[in-house]
């Protein structure tokens, strides 16, 4: 996390599970909503940094950071909270949340992946957004 933070995490570590795991700590950390601003901050900043152009068609997604903040946030509000966060951080690493395609139960590919959604939060249109997922 602190190599997150500290905007040095390299680039092949940056994987979709240490979105999660980021995600995770800053959702415990700050709550989802006050989540939102930083990872946008050092998301975007991360990218700058292993060359990934934050633009419409790629680096910092508005909508897909959003998405998993709240469902993030779902998912740890349901689990132990008696549990250390490292524990229920591996249980959402386990748990169908971390499957790739999750998002695609609530968004159309098209609408999901496009430069609006992107940009700026589009509502999911197939499903309510909320965890566990229909």
């Amino acid at each position: 996390m602190a190599t997150f933070r500290a905007g040095t995490l390299p680039r092949d570590e940056w994987t979709h599970l240490a979105h999660l795991r980021v995600g995770a700590w800053h959702v415990h950390h700050h709550g989802a909503d006050e989540a939102l601003p930083l990872l946008r901050v050092r998301i975007g900043s991360l990218n700058e940094r292993h060359g990934t152009a934050n633009s419409t068609t790629g680096g910092y997604h508005e909508t897909i950071t959003a998405a998993y903040l709240r469902l993030i946030a779902d998912f740890l509000a349901s689990a132990n909270p008696e549990l250390a966060l490292d524990l229920r951080v591996a249980a959402l690493l386990e748990s169908p949340l971390a499957d790739r395609a999750v998002l695609f139960r609530y968004w159309s590919r098209d609408r999901l992946l496009s430069p609006e959604a992107r940009a700026a939060w589009l509502a999911p249109d197939l499903a309510p957004l909320a965890w566990p997922a229909p």
